[in-house]
């Protein structure tokens, strides 16, 4: 899926984003769970009852998926500026339980809500859609990397072909971009662990420092997360007597058989709601 141009809420969006010293944002998924079967009604087809519980954490937003912010300290090789989506992107540590929340619904993406509050403009953004964790490799990437590829625009003419652009240079620039003790971080022990385990991996250690885009260890678990939005929601609270509400809802249709880009062609529909 994607539009012909930029989403309506995106460019005062990445304004707002600009005034944020960090821009980080609020994530909630899904975290399944067995369902007590004491408590629900017994499943007739005999299978185990799932439910789910809500998990949030705090993210840094990486930019947009295929434009990536620029970095004088980036030596990563880039990809080449043909492609532009409405996708926001952080990274993340597969070892994760965020990642095994959105790898549980497959190559379709874990649904998810992100939440930035922007004081500075008494602004608040909500982000509803699906994520998809990217770096994996094997068929289910493939399969997710068709889910991202619809919803990216090409920003220079050419061919429906994808002209040299790498989805594996674009996931090293994501990891070029951070800092090298952010990129140690992917050496940490796995996260979550007690302390009194004794480690598995003797290059797992906190406080490292990488320089290297290859490292082994870091680049095993690191990956990047797409969020797809479906619904944008901007809740204008600057004016104290007068609060507004906004909310985009995404609404696609099939293009031609034939057409080999951008696969589903869409466009945003804007409501305004009481605050």
């Amino acid at each position: 899926m994607a539009t012909p141009h930029p989403a309506p809420w995106k460019p005062l969006l990445q304004t707002h984003i600009s005034k944020l010293e960090s821009p980080e944002f609020v994530l909630s998924t899904l975290h399944p769970t067995t369902a007590n079967p004491t408590s629900m009604t017994a499943d007739p087809s005999g299978t185990t009852p799932t439910s789910y519980s809500p998990r949030a954490r705090y993210c840094i937003h990486r930019g947009f998926w295929a434009s990536l912010p620029p970095n004088s300290h980036n030596r990563a090789e880039k990809n080449p500026p043909i492609y532009e989506s409405d996708l926001f992107t952080f990274t993340t540590d597969k070892r994760m339980e965020k990642v095994r929340e959105l790898d549980s619904a497959g190559a379709e993406g874990g649904k998810v809500e992100a939440v930035f509050w922007v004081k500075e403009v008494m602004t608040q953004w909500r982000v509803r859609g699906r994520a998809f964790v990217l770096g994996e490799g094997g068929e289910m990437e493939e399969a997710k990397r068709r889910q991202v590829r619809g919803w990216m625009r090409r920003t220079v003419g050419g061919d429906n072909g994808e002209d040299g652009w790498s989805w594996d240079r674009e996931i090293t620039a994501h990891f070029g971009n951070l800092s090298p003790l952010m990129r140690g971080s992917f050496r940490n022990p796995p996260p979550g662990t007690p302390v009194s385990e004794p480690l598995k991996n003797l290059d797992w250690g906190l406080g490292q420092k990488v320089e290297e885009l290859r490292d082994e260890v870091a680049r095993e678990n690191f990956r990047v997360v797409v969020i797809r939005p479906e619904e944008v929601e901007q809740v204008d609270l600057s004016d104290p007597s007068r609060g507004r509400r906004w909310k985009w809802s995404f609404v696609g249709s099939p293009l031609g058989s034939d057409t080999k880009v951008d696969g589903v062609l869409g466009e945003w529909k804007v409501e305004e709601l009481w605050p």
